[in-house]
């Protein structure tokens, strides 16, 4: 496996609401960092899961030099913009895995992917960078998935799935194998993707159809 987890000794987590809770409570099973902080942009936080928020996000470049830095953002265009302009000032970037993830053999994960607890993904898979492979996802061998993809928990993705940077595939939603879905689509919540998609947009039902937003 292909896989950067720390080079420092305490790591910062932007985000400390929910999905920045689970990010941290990742962070502290995988026992790697001996001091773990949050920088968050409302002031009225002031701890998360009894951890501190030390400082405000847009404030994380000052932490470069001593902390590896995590963005924990759950909209994957924010998550994009700020995880980007915090490598380009040369961030240390972690991936963080649950230790009850499985991951097989020959799987590649870029920076600033999080891995939840149940999560599988088989063998020859390549996950992007700023990724969320949520809770209990399953992803068969030889994926693909882009830059900054979220496939939500209990999604289940089948061999041979090609998944485009952006997408957003919802909760409990399965695709077939040999399927390719483009960037910057939603796929909802239960939906089943038999056919490629090959057109940005939001799609639902069984089979996944995609619908109009007034």
């Amino acid at each position: 496996m292909k896989i950067n987890y720390n080079t420092k000794k305490g790591l910062l987590i932007i985000g400390a609401s929910g999905h920045g809770k689970v990010v941290a409570d990742v962070a502290l099973k995988m026992n790697k960092w001996e001091y773990i902080a949050f920088l968050d942009q409302d002031e009225n936080i002031k701890s998360s899961l009894d951890i501190d928020v030390i400082d405000r996000s847009e404030n994380a470049f000052r932490y470069i030099k001593d902390y590896d830095i995590f963005v924990a953002i759950g909209n994957n265009v924010t998550r994009e913009k700020v995880l980007e302009e915090l490598t380009s000032l040369g961030a240390s970037v972690p991936v963080l895995i649950h230790p009850s993830a499985v991951l097989g053999k020959l799987v590649e994960v870029g920076i600033g992917t999080v891995i939840m607890a149940g999560a599988v993904i088989n063998c020859c898979t390549k996950i992007g960078r700023g990724c969320i492979i949520n809770t209990g996802a399953t992803i068969d061998h030889d994926n693909k998935i882009g830059d900054y993809v979220h496939i939500s928990p209990g999604a289940n993705l089948a061999g041979t799935v090609s998944v485009g940077k952006g997408t957003w595939i919802g909760i409990g939603s399965a695709v077939i194998n040999n399927i390719a879905i483009t960037g910057n689509c939603i796929i909802g919540a239960g939906a089943v993707v038999t056919r490629d998609i090959m057109e940005p947009g939001t799609y639902v039902g069984v089979p996944a159809k995609k619908i109009s937003i007034a």
